[in-house]
Parts: C-alpha cells; sequence; structure tokens
C-alpha cells in the first residue's frame, strides 16, 4: 500500500507542477512535439488523473499501463533537458541518472498490473 500511495503521490505532484511551473516543462518539449503549451496543459492533467485512478482497484492495472505509456512518451523530454543540461555544464549528473530511472518507474507501474 505504501507503494501505491507513493506512487499516487508521484503523479499527483508532478501533474501540478505542470502548472505551477510550466515553463520548466515547455522549456524540455522537444521541438517536433506540436503545441508545447497544450502538450504541457494536457501532460499535467493526465499524469494528476492517472494519480487518482492508481487508488481504484478496478482501473489500477489500466493506470499503471497508462503511466508506462507516458513514460515512454516523456522519454525524449528527458533527453533533451539531459543535452541542455551538458551544454550549460549544470545539473549533468542528475539529468543523465533521470534516463535510467524511467526504467525504474515503468518497472514500478508494471507492478501494478
Amino acid at each position: 500500500m505504501i507503494s501505491l500511495y507513493a506512487m499516487t503521490c508521484l503523479y499527483l505532484f508532478t501533474g501540478v507542477c505542470h502548472f505551477l511551473y510550466p515553463k520548466v516543462f515547455i522549456k524540455i518539449t522537444p521541438s517536433w512535439v506540436p503545441c508545447p503549451k497544450a502538450t504541457n496543459i494536457i501532460v499535467g492533467f493526465i499524469e494528476i488523473m492517472l494519480g487518482v485512478l492508481l487508488l481504484i482497484p478496478l482501473v489500477r492495472s489500466y493506470a499503471a499501463l497508462a503511466i508506462i505509456c507516458l513514460l515512454i512518451a516523456i522519454f525524449p523530454a528527458n533527453v533533451k533537458h539531459y543535452f541542455q543540461e551538458k551544454q550549460k555544464n549544470r545539473y549533468v549528473l542528475a539529468t543523465m541518472l533521470r534516463l535510467p530511472l524511467q526504467l525504474l518507474l515503468i518497472y514500478w507501474a508494471y507492478t501494478f498490473i
């Protein structure tokens, strides 16, 4: 149960951050993504919605599967973020470690399927 609540809090928190700090997320959105501002709002809403849906046993496995899809979809933004920070020579280790962390987050979500 602790794992479930931790995951729920992670996605609720991250989703809310899309609305509180949109510039952070828009800045790392790859240039090929259409309508970065709208995409940021949509992703934030999806993260909040999936965080809530994790708490509902009937749809938990679907929410976890959707989280896996979301993590795959946002991976290019994390790659872009890494290269941006590498160019500026700051937060390089943190953004580099974030890339394999995606795999752990995917596995974590998989445990709820």
